[in-house]
């Protein structure tokens, strides 16, 4: 969840601004970024001479120049591994393209050196924006706090340097420095970034508060008790980094086979080259057979195999609006087989709207009437449940009459004068004051419901209750049981909120399994515990509070209408448009993808051994060895540009049958 309260003007001045600007690290600030750049543009700018046959001196040296720009840092990279007797799948990559250099095919070797340099420079990109959503999440926290002295005098100090056991004031519009404990004083504080929950929470004497949340009406002292370096925020930021250094490698299933395929392909070549010269074979024919051997045999042509129906797929995702950060996600995206998915902002819009108007009886009073007084008074507010009320009243079309006298109470909720009466809004129990008026019973009912209720009075009687909740998304059960019949288990809910609107939501949408009022540590909790039995969780989410679970799950994927920075990058895809239905369908074109590439292996491996044996049991010639493997290439290229239409698409969607 990821919704916030705009912050009333503090006393005495203008608003209190404590969040520092978003640190972002430059794209060209990283240097795999700069090589890659050079070579593509190198690339570009040889391309068309070569195709059109100009000198070789004019492209010769453009795509020297490409080979050393993107194939340097990989290769040096290689030979560092080989320190630690590693074969570096790069490595290969550098000498496939020297090889095929070497026997003149200098534009495959060239357009092989630009794939994996641009592939290490996203790759570097996406680490270096995570890094940076990490730190920015520090700076919910402010930098300052007020700590009141034993005298009752005050002081500004770093946040740093609070202790447990030192009292703090938070003033309206403040963000709260530490996590502690109110020792008096009223306020509503929006903690959506630590719990999730649609609404600002009334917080009284006794109640716990979290550094980072924002207080937004009434004063606050705050008992700190816990140090800085351990308050929740710190905890969400120290999960997430664990989380990412913990996770598995992330590798293509190819990859997984391709260091012991490609040791043993060197050493044959090897072989090649050195036995039969130990036998008095010539020179030249044996290098010859031994080149053509390692260009037949190469990697290459299975890498390529693999490559193009996950970026396929990747590229028709996100024209439907699924932002899929790598082949590596795309692949890992079919294999999930549990899914755990956030409540506010997830399964349902994150914004609060009335969703009953209940005139009591003797009233004398109609819903529109009874909504348009309410709406009048809270009118002035910034309360997100009064704008929820204006909004109603303004989708019906209602004019809203003019307040006067306004006030508003912490927890309680607010009061004006309407048309020459006094109309009070706010919580059922405060207003009640524990009697037991037949409104009391309505708010009941509605609160059963999981609906947030709103008495409304005039001249201190009561004339009417509201309901008010998170809207569901329309395509919320379909996206669950579309899930569930992928994955063969029905979705968890995950959710910082209170147990009854996450029981309520999860009987709408069909979920047994509720999991709520849970803290970050909580949700990454019950991702690990899933993950033990066995299975590999897709964890859905939005806000700063499900960004350790979205590290720490086997793929996490962000709704990214109103996600926060920190979820839109620690997550492996984004949902663009907030769209739900789109969830099982991109999981089922990766499971569509990966059945490709199986294809493509296998279309390559015959043409690899057919190749392989003709030039080890015959006489292979050198020009059709290479056209050989290159129309393998071509041919598996084409195979998995099939992905890129939209019929791919449509035939995913129809797998999972998602009902609208």
């Amino acid at each position: 969840m990821s919704a916030t309260l705009t912050r009333p003007a503090p006393p005495g001045g203008a608003a209190r601004e404590t969040v520092a600007p978003r640190r972002r690290t430059r794209i060209f600030a990283l240097p795999e970024a700069r090589w890659a750049a050079a070579a593509l543009a190198l690339f570009l700018v040889a391309l068309p001479l070569y195709l059109l046959g100009t000198s070789a001196w004019s492209w010769g040296l453009l795509f020297a120049a490409v080979y050393v720009t993107g194939g340097w840092e990989p290769g040096w990279a290689g030979l560092q591994a080989l320190k630690d007797k590693t074969l570096d799948v790069d490595l290969l990559m550098v000498v496939a393209a020297l090889g095929a250099a070497a026997i003149g095919q200098v534009l495959d070797g060239a357009l092989l050196i630009v794939i994996f340099a641009t592939s290490g420079a996203l790759e570097a990109i996406a680490t270096a924006r995570t890094a940076d959503s990490v730190r920015g999440l520090l700076d919910l926290a402010p930098a300052t706090a007020t700590r009141v002295r034993g005298d009752g005098s005050e002081e500004s100090v770093p946040t740093e340097q609070l202790r447990i056991g030192d009292t703090i004031l938070v003033r309206p519009g403040e963000r709260i420095g530490a996590d502690g404990r109110v020792l008096d004083g009223a306020g509503e504080v929006d903690q959506a970034t630590i719990t999730g929950e649609p609404l600002p929470v009334a917080k009284q004497e006794g109640d716990e508060v979290f550094a980072g949340t924002l207080n937004g009406t009434g004063a606050l002292r705050v008992a700190v008790e816990r140090d800085p370096s351990d308050s929740v925020i710190a905890r969400i930021v120290a999960m997430v980094e664990e989380a990412s250094e913990t996770k598995a490698p992330t590798q293509l299933f190819i990859e997984k086979i391709e260091q012991r395929y490609s040791i043993g392909m060197v050493a044959a070549t090897v072989a090649l080259f050195a036995v039969p010269l130990l036998f008095g074979a010539e020179l030249q024919s044996t290098l010859l057979r031994a080149m053509t051997f390692m260009i037949v045999a190469s990697p290459c042509a299975v890498v390529l195999a693999t490559m193009p129906p996950l970026l396929s797929a990747i590229a028709n995702a996100g024209r439907h609006g699924v932002l899929v950060k790598s082949a590596v996600v795309m692949e890992r995206l079919g294999q999930v087989d549990a899914v755990a998915l956030d409540k506010t902002g997830t399964l349902t819009e994150g914004t609060p709207r009335v969703t009953d108007i209940r005139p009591l009886p003797g009233s004398s009073l109609d819903e529109n009437t009874l909504l348009q007084l309410a709406a009048a008074a809270e009118h002035p507010s910034e309360h997100p449940l009064a704008r929820a009320i204006v909004d109603a009243a303004r989708t019906r079309r209602l004019t809203i009459p003019l307040a006067e006298d306004f006030a508003s109470a912490p927890g309680t909720g607010v009061t004006a004068t309407v048309q020459g009466r006094t109309v009070a809004v706010g919580s059922p129990a405060r207003l009640l004051d524990g009697s037991d008026h037949p409104a009391a019973s309505a708010a009941s009912d509605l609160e059963e419901d999981g609906r947030t209720a709103v008495l409304v009075l005039a001249d201190g009687t009561p004339v009417g209750v509201l309901g008010i909740a998170d809207r569901l998304r329309a395509e919320a059960a379909g996206t669950t049981a579309a899930l569930a019949e992928l994955t063969g288990t029905v979705p968890v809910l995950v959710t910082g909120d209170n147990a009854r609107a996450a029981t309520r939501l999860a009987r709408e949408v069909g979920i047994t399994d509720v999991r709520a009022g849970l803290l970050p540590q909580d949700k990454v909790a019950a991702v690990q515990e899933l993950e033990r039995s066995g299975r590999k969780v897709l964890v859905v989410g939005d806000g700063v509070n499900d960004a350790p679970a979205l590290a720490a799950a086997h793929t996490g994927i962000a709704m990214g209408g109103a996600g926060s920075d920190l979820a839109l990058e620690t997550a492996d895809a984004v949902v663009v448009r907030d769209e739900l239905a789109t969830i099982p369908t991109v999981v089922a074109l990766s499971r569509r993808a990966r059945r490709l590439v199986l294809q493509n292996l296998a279309i390559a491996g015959v043409f690899i051994t057919g190749l392989v044996v003709w030039d080890l049991a015959g006489d292979l010639p050198l020009p059709l060895g290479v056209a050989g493997h290159e129309g393998s290439t071509v041919i598996v290229g084409l195979n998995g540009l099939r992905l890129l239409a939209d019929g791919a698409w449509r035939r995913a969607r129809a797998d999972i049958r998602i009902s609208q």
